[in-house]
């Protein structure tokens, strides 16, 4: 089975465009974080003991011994299949934020969250992920979002298109749910990481669309979008692995992802309000709403 691009439509590459990874580095790159996925973060999915739970910035920001392991078997896989490459995973940086820079100043960088969801596995809901991608000067060339429970994934070359492959190896192209306006829109918004008025803020501003949810968990947000099932995805926070390869994934269906309403997202920023949604009339209109 091989990962080779594979054009679905619109695509975001161009003459410009740096080199992408081969089909023999993504299907290496894949059967790494299947791999992961199977002998370190199911075992321990709703077997972890309290002392391998731990909270970093709040109570809800949470850090397992899963994320750990999975995160230095992850490191040192993304190292022997990509030989040279700079590393950034979340949990390396909660150690060391400087290690953010490394991407902007890497010709290859691999960035990892190696148990997108942390919040949801340390309680035993199977919404949980594995997030990857791969830049290059700067730039997403590749994504994957991989769902350990289903042995399944969704992934992205620059300028090939974006796919679902099951274990069994059938593939689907992905296409993004097309011409839906706010009465009908439904979506993700981050109601759980505000409190207060601010919450009361955000629910308002959003009162418009059908249906807000929140996940806590960015890999299967934004395997919803590209899969046609949820219309758009908002968020203040830009770590760059939640949304490094979840954008190329949704831009590489068609989709439209906007910072501060302006620019195009890059997984060198750090700041802004990202909107992300099914086309790019429904991404203007959510980025103009003010919360």
């Amino acid at each position: 089975m091989t990962t080779e691009a594979r054009g679905t439509g619109e695509g975001t590459g161009g003459p410009d465009a740096p080199a992408g990874v081969s089909a023999a580095e993504a299907d290496a790159l894949v059967a790494l974080v299947r791999r992961v996925g199977q002998q370190i973060i199911l075992p321990r999915f709703r077997r972890l003991a309290p002392g391998e739970i731990e909270t970093k910035s709040d109570p809800s920001d949470l850090v397992t011994i899963a994320d750990r392991e999975a995160e230095a078997a992850l490191a040192a896989g993304a190292r022997d299949i990509l030989p040279g490459c700079a590393v950034v995973g979340e949990e390396a940086v909660a150690e060391d934020p400087t290690l953010l820079g490394t991407i902007a100043g890497s010709e290859t960088c691999v960035i990892l969250d190696p148990v997108d969801g942390t919040f949801n596995f340390a309680r035993g809901l199977a919404v949980f992920g594995v997030i990857l991608a791969v830049t290059r000067q700067g730039q997403t060339v590749f994504g994957l979002l991989y769902d350990p429970v289903l042995d399944d994934w969704v992934m992205a070359h620059r300028g090939g298109g974006a796919e679902h492959v099951a274990a069994t190896g059938t593939r689907r192209r992905l296409s993004v749910r097309r011409g839906v306006e706010i009465p009908q829109a439904e979506g993700m918004v981050p109601l759980d990481l505000y409190g207060g008025a601010r919450r009361t803020r955000l629910m308002g501003a959003f009162e418009a669309v059908r249906s807000v949810r929140s996940l806590r968990c960015s890999c299967h947000e934004y395997r919803m979008l590209a899969m046609g099932q949820a219309d758009f995805v908002v968020n203040g926070s830009l770590n760059p692995w939640d949304h490094a390869a979840g954008v190329l994934v949704l831009e590489e269906a068609g989709g439209c992802v906007l910072v501060d309403g302006t620019s195009s997202y890059r997984p060198t920023m750090r700041t802004g309000r990202l909107t992300a949604a099914t086309g790019k009339e429904l991404t203007a209109t959510l980025a103009a709403v003010e919360w």
